[in-house]
Formats: C-alpha cells, sequence, structure tokens
C-alpha cells in the first residue's frame, strides 16, 4: 500500500531515461545546427523523426528481448551481479532512446536561432569550431535547451506501455536499477485491466495514482515555461 514505491520507481527510470537521451539529444543537435553539411541534415532528421514514431510497445519488446538478455547480463554477468528478466535499467535505457528525438528538435531549433553575428564575431577572435558550439552557441541558447530537458523528463516521467512491458509489475520500493520496479503508469495499466468495481480500492487507486501523476507532469511544464521566461536571450 502507498504511492512511494510506484513514486520511486518512477524518478528511477525517468532519470535512467535523462542520462541517456540528454546526451544524445544534445550532442546530435549540435551536430546537426553547427556542423552536418545540409545533404547530412537532410537524412538524420528524418531518421530521428523516424525513431519518435516507433510505438512504444515495440521498444518494450526490445528492452525485454534484446537489451536485458543480450546487453544488460553479459555485461553485468561478467561483475558478478544479477539482472532481473524485469528491470529499471532496460525500461530506462529504451525510454531514454524515445525521448532522445525530442530533445534532439527542440534543441536544435533553439541553437538555430542564436543569431550568426555571435558564431563569426567568436571565430574572428580565433575561436574553433567546438568552441564556439560549447562555449557561445549553447551558453546563448541555454534556457530553451533546459526547457527541452525538462519536457522530455515529463515525457519520461508519463511513458506507459514500453515501462509496464520492460519494467515490470511488482511495486517494491528499491534503488537497485537491476531489479524489477513499477512505475505509476505501469499500475494503471494493470488497475485497469479486466472488470472491477468502480468504488473498489483498486479502481479509486488508480485514479489517484492518475491524478498524482498529472501534478507531477504540470509542475514540470511549469518550470519549463518559468525557465523559458527568466532566462530567455533577446538578441537584435
Amino acid at each position: 500500500y502507498g504511492i512511494l514505491p510506484l513514486l520511486s520507481g518512477t524518478l528511477m527510470v525517468a532519470l535512467i531515461a535523462s542520462l541517456v537521451s540528454i546526451p544524445a539529444g544534445l550532442g546530435a543537435a549540435i551536430y546537426m545546427s553547427e556542423y552536418a553539411q545540409p545533404r547530412e541534415r537532410e537524412w538524420i532528421k528524418p531518421i530521428l523523426e523516424i525513431l519518435a514514431g516507433i510505438p512504444s510497445v515495440v521498444f518494450g519488446f526490445f528492452a525485454l528481448k534484446f537489451i536485458t538478455p543480450w546487453v544488460l547480463k553479459p555485461l553485468f554477468g561478467l561483475l558478478g551481479l544479477h539482472v532481473s528478466v524485469f528491470n529499471s535499467l532496460s525500461a530506462g535505457i529504451v525510454v531514454g532512446i524515445m525521448v532522445t528525438p525530442l530533445i534532439a528538435s527542440l534543441s536544435e531549433d533553439v541553437i538555430r536561432s542564436v543569431p550568426r553575428s555571435l558564431r563569426e564575431a567568436a571565430f574572428a577572435l580565433g575561436s574553433t569550431r567546438f568552441d564556439v558550439s560549447v562555449k557561445v552557441v549553447v551558453p546563448a541558447a541555454l534556457s530553451g535547451i533546459l526547457a527541452s530537458f525538462l519536457l522530455a523528463f515529463s515525457r519520461a516521467v508519463g511513458e506507459t506501455m514500453a515501462v509496464a512491458i520492460a519494467a515490470g509489475s511488482g511495486p517494491a520500493l528499491a534503488f537497485n536499477p537491476l531489479d524489477g520496479a513499477q512505475t505509476m503508469t505501469g499500475f494503471m495499466v494493470h488497475a485497469s485491466t479486466g472488470d472491477s468495481d468502480a468504488a473498489s480500492i483498486g479502481r479509486m487507486s488508480m485514479y489517484a495514482v492518475g491524478i498524482t501523476l498529472f501534478a507531477i507532469t504540470l509542475i514540470i511544464n511549469l518550470i519549463s515555461n518559468w525557465i523559458l521566461r527568466r532566462y530567455r536571450e533577446v538578441y537584435q
């Protein structure tokens, strides 16, 4: 009983997804905006869009049938660690892959909106392309990039089918990503299956978890909007 096991599982999966998606998404955005030639960008962008269009249930089975048995178990088996069939790490990895296109698309739009005069001024001072990208362009677009991170985190918190398949359905207050866990969305999937009394504890618990999930995502979105307004850079 209680929502803490569900909350801990949700946050664990979302944090793992952020560790996967933030470096990959921001790196892809910087490459497409600052390094890629127009012809390269023409085929990199559609690949990311196709990745965003794959159903989440496919990612869930990919985690269950490939990442866990063929990647995680051999890797952590060398260290003598046991990896459960259902685990939070594989769920977080596939959710991170799912939200990477969101970060890449939003961050690229923000980075490309930085005035070219800032880049030219940095190049005139002798900066390399890497210095211009990391020390000039990214700080100038930091508010939009941070907002994309928070939106992606909110998307990871609300992911349902991939997490329900890969992470399992055992609500446990544990912090080992190699073990199974149940998220709030996964609980709602399992609680809504079958016929149950509208006034039962299970049905009321499902609504309570849904309200809590809505409140969390609303707070994250409000924080991202505040960051956009507070740290937005306006150039002439």
